[in-house]
């Protein structure tokens, strides 16, 4: 898992809270629009879900995910049927939340994490749609929007994912796991050379009672 500031559980979670208030707002007043082709936005909430859930793990992914669902089924122009971004987003935190103890191993996660996240949520979306009756969703509309909504989110994780990591203190706290690293290296090796020179002077008294 990504290496979170050693912050107190409420600090964290008005953290995490401030991090999808301002993605809301991003997604309303400027994403929305953006005039790009095919009618289709680059999901900024879902993004800043997938980053939390890479920062913090399945839980908070979770809490993330619904949370910010439930505020972008509610905050207008919302018109569908509330409870459709709650649980679309609640999975994909979770989902994204599993990849995070590879996050230090592997540096391509959060790109496939992002793109696993935003097909599954497209795809989730769309299907809930069909099973509630939403006339617009379709396979038809479906196949033609997910590639494209696939490709604006994956365009847009690299600032995305980025800010979060930046706010969360990510960088910060590699920088201070390296010195951590450094410093007991060097007081190894400052031991090692005090137990050779006491064994010197011990092997040296050692053979004066012998002369």
């Amino acid at each position: 898992m990504l290496n979170a500031p050693d912050t107190t559980p409420t600090g964290r979670n008005l953290l995490a809270g401030l991090i999808l208030a301002v993605a809301l707002v991003l997604q309303v007043s400027v994403a929305n629009r953006l005039p790009l082709p095919g009618q289709v936005t680059p999901d900024l909430v879902l993004l800043a879900v997938v980053a939390l859930a890479l920062v913090y793990g399945s839980m908070t992914g979770i809490v993330a995910g619904f949370a910010a669902g439930l505020a972008a089924d509610i905050i207008p122009p919302a018109d569908h049927t509330i409870g459709r971004y709650a649980l679309t987003y609640c999975l994909i935190g979770y989902v994204c939340g599993l990849a995070a103890d590879e996050m230090d191993r592997q540096s391509l996660v959060p790109f496939f994490a992002v793109a696993a996240g935003a097909l599954a949520g497209s795809v989730l979306y769309a299907v809930t749609g069909m099973m509630l009756g939403d006339a617009r969703s379709t396979w038809t509309l479906a196949s033609r929007m997910v590639p494209l909504q696939v490709l604006y989110d994956v365009l847009a994780s690299p600032f995305v994912v980025w800010a979060v990591l930046r706010v969360t203190g990510r960088h910060e706290r590699r920088e201070r796991g390296r010195d951590r690293m450094i410093v007991p290296a060097a007081r190894y090796r400052a031991l090692s050379d005090r137990r050779a020179t006491d064994s010197g002077f011990g092997a040296i008294s050692g053979r004066g009672p012998g002369l």
